[in-house]
């Protein structure tokens, strides 16, 4: 989809637009073009795309704008865009979110054209534009794409699967594929002298799109053998077309300065201001979505509560001791466990890289330690809200240090489980399997963190192979010993202490028994510490190297 009927000087027509308008038309084409992908039941590989050529005018590949390039500029090419694509009155409406209404379908449609715009790209990629929309908001979608083609002179090379009549009427030109084979490759308007020609005369009233899709697809046809002779026909007679010489050869004839090219993506953002950049755009984002943290800052809020309540007021005696371990292991396996909340928020982010990557606009560093960053404040956040309110109606150690500690290692416990949760959705993007997989993994470190069987009395194999590799061990030992140590307790009635230590005569217990039946050092919170923030840069560096290898 394109157009050369440029004016004579496109700064003043351009206005606003000038930035979008391409000065630069060249040739772009591609010659004996073909695709492979692995079949998914046979895992042999399955042709696609066999032997493609074509040529269209377009400019050159155009980069994101550098970092130099001021806010007010930034802001005068978005206000140009909005304008452009009708969007102005809608400038300060939210997109939407599954729960919180937003623009229509055909306004996102435009959106996602306009965001591709803002780098001023002189060749615009559209992978099925129109997907999940009526006829016509799929027109709507199209003719805006198409004005803004004609006016700034831009390429426009798109996918599309059955349009309309109007809509159809609106491309320039037409590369039809029927098996990874060329049938046609021309202006639209040849589309119908050239199948007439062949013999199949397009009726009237008929949607071209439909009638050129039954045409060359063999797959629903009542007579296979006769449907695949005539697209065998079809397919030679474009190979032995005049067309088709001029369209294979085209691309060697076009030039281009490989400096040029180097020059341009060398004119990009600076790398090292992107990671802050999409942090922003992610914490904007973030307080928006109420998926991503607002219903988990609601749920842990709700599950303070029940825990405060529950464990409400206990008392230092030895009868309590059970329900302090209960509640702390409670507190920390419960939370982390419930991480599974931003699965689908991850999801959608990961999702949005995947695209962006693709563009070219960043890599999985950038993605992995925006992710990072913009989940620091919240978490901590949440650490902060549910302590203030379960710790204090359980009564926990009473002092100013223990709180602080206490808040500390839930910080972490959040930390390790979103990273986890990151690492695993890397892996397996898809929702149900990576709710599954993380509730397994949780499951399993909630089994062996301590609580259920003392790490001295953990089966050799568990103990050696998960128990010093799960995080939740590590926040569950920092928060007994954080809760008992310095801590005294009254025995039971007639002085019978079910710990024994040497405040027995007095009829207490010294809270340093409980911590030394699970065998913890009470010096070794610091390691514990460091162990937590390698366990959460290891998961990030995993799900990093799991974005490169998928990659290739």
């Amino acid at each position: 989809m394109s157009t050369l009927d440029l004016p004579d000087d496109v700064e003043k027509a351009g206005g606003d637009y000038a930035h979008l308008t391409n000065t630069t038309v060249r040739t772009f084409g591609w010659k004996d073009v073909t695709v492979n992908v692995q079949d998914r039941e046979s895992k042999r590989l399955k042709t696609i795309v066999s032997n493609v050529s074509g040529v269209v005018q377009a400019g050159k590949q155009h980069c994101p704008d550098p970092s130099s390039i001021s806010k007010t500029e930034r802001l005068r090419k978005i206000d140009a865009l909005l304008t452009a694509f009708g969007l102005t009155y809608q400038s300060n409406t939210l997109i939407g979110t599954p729960i919180r209404k937003g623009i229509s379908g055909g306004q996102k449609r435009r959106v996602s054209v306009a965001s591709q715009l803002i780098t001023s790209p002189k060749i615009l990629f559209m992978d099925e534009p129109t997907s999940g929309l009526d006829s016509a908001a799929a027109y709507e979608v199209i003719s805006f794409v198409k004005e803004i083609a004609k006016r700034h002179n831009l390429l426009v090379i798109a996918s599309i699967h059955q349009p309309s009549t109007a809509t159809f009427d609106l491309f320039d030109n037409l590369l039809l594929l029927s098996h990874g084979r060329t049938s046609f490759n021309g202006p639209i308007a040849h589309v119908r002298t050239h199948f007439a020609s062949l013999g199949h005369d397009m009726p009237l009233y008929t949607n071209p799109a439909e009638y050129l899709l039954q045409l060359i697809n063999t797959d629903f046809a009542p007579d296979p053998v006769a449907a695949k002779q005539v697209l065998e026909s079809i397919i030679a007679a474009w190979e032995k077309s005049v067309k088709t010489k001029g369209i294979v050869h085209a691309p060697e004839e076009s030039g281009g300065s490989m400096q040029a090219f180097e020059a341009v993506l060398d004119s990009g953002p600076n790398k090292l201001l992107i990671p802050i950049t999409l942090t922003h755009r992610s914490i904007i984002k973030a307080y928006r979505d109420l998926i991503a943290y607002g219903i988990r800052v609601a749920m842990y809020i709700g599950l303070a509560i029940m825990m405060g309540t529950v464990w409400l007021r206990l008392d230092e005696n030895q009868e309590n001791i059970r329900s302090f371990l209960n509640a702390i292991f409670f507190g920390g396996a419960f939370m982390s466990f419930m991480a599974v909340a931003y699965i689908p928020a991850y999801l959608e982010d990961l999702s949005l890289f995947k695209k962006e990557r693709a563009n070219g606009l960043y890599g999985p560093i950038a993605f992995m330690v925006s992710n990072f960053i913009t989940g620091l404040p919240f978490l901590f956040s949440i650490a902060l809200i549910y302590s203030l309110i379960a710790y204090w109606l359980a009564n926990f150690n009473p002092h100013g240090i223990n709180f602080a500690r206490w808040v500390m290692w839930l910080f972490l416990d959040l930390l390790a489980a979103e990273s986890l949760v990151v690492l695993i959705s890397t892996v397996a993007p898809i929702f149900v399997v990576s709710l599954a997989a993380t509730a397994f993994a949780n499951g399993l470190w909630m089994s062996c963190n301590g609580f259920m069987v003392a790490p001295n009395r953990l089966n050799v194999f568990y103990r050696y192979v998960f128990h010093y590799i799960d995080y939740q061990a590590y926040v569950f030992s920092g928060m007994v010993v954080n809760e008992f140590k310095g801590r005294e307790y009254q025995c039971g009635p007639n002085c019978e202490c079910e710990y024994v230590t040497e405040l027995a005569p007095q009829c207490k217990i010294d809270g340093q028994g409980v911590i030394d039946l699970f065998g913890y050092n009470n010096h070794s919170q610091g390691k514990w510490v460091g162990i937590m923030i390698g366990i959460i840069a290891g998961y990030r560096l995993f799900g990093l190297a799991v974005m490169y290898i998928k990659r290739r």
